[in-house]
């Protein structure tokens, strides 16, 4: 990596902790050029201006959970060839990445955003929402291709279930910063992986 591109990851990076620790509005430009040790023009080399800063961190956010996602479930489906089943490793893959957190979830980008939007452009928004889309989409696909093969024990819309693994990761990374128990996370996962295996058993006939 270029000398350039490390001052710029290293911005981004002390951005990220400053805005998921007290948010976007609260985290001036003076205070990430001192901690990152650069002039003025230092920083405006690699952001025009506060916008372009959050547009920047939005976008590495959303790439790098988009990788996450991809090695997880790669790896699941190498294990089984079984939709339901990969879904159900790739979830358990999860849990146990979220529950070696030494520190916890630092908090999601895509939640502060959202609560914030109204300190954003349109575009950032837009992306913000895209990113919403694109996980609810992913998981889409998947259980697609679960109803293809199995019958649900209860009548269910995919998007509703798409949905569910983002309401149940957005709550968890909530409830284990608000507890500091970064285990109640990685428990949450596990528990919606149970609800999903459940849902997909063959009915029993009376």
């Amino acid at each position: 990596m270029r000398k350039g591109e490390k001052t710029r990851e290293r911005i981004l990076d002390i951005a990220e902790t400053s805005v998921l620790q007290k948010g976007f509005g609260a985290t001036s430009i003076d205070e990430l050029i001192a901690e990152a040790e650069l002039t003025k023009s230092g920083f405006f080399y690699h952001f025009s201006d506060k916008n372009a800063l959050a547009r920047a961190l939005l976008q590495r956010h959303l790439e790098r959970d988009d990788e996450i996602l991809d090695d997880l479930f790669r790896r699941a489906r190498e294990l089984s060839d079984d939709p339901l089943h990969a879904l159900l490793i790739g979830l358990k893959l999860f849990s146990e990445m979220l529950g070696k957190l030494q520190d916890g979830h630092p908090g999601c980008l895509v939640a502060t955003y959202c609560y914030h939007e109204r300190l954003f452009d349109r575009e950032i928004n837009e992306l913000n929402a895209s990113g919403v889309q694109n996980w609810r989409q992913r998981f889409v696909d998947i259980f697609e291709k679960i109803h293809e093969k199995y019958e649900p024990q209860d009548e269910v819309e995919v998007e509703a279930l798409a949905d569910m693994i983002s309401t149940v990761v957005e709550g968890g990374i909530i409830l284990s910063k608000v507890l500091k128990d970064p285990k109640v996370l990685a428990d949450q996962v596990l528990l919606m992986r149970s609800y999903v295996k459940l849902l997909y058993q063959p009915k029993t006939v009376n």
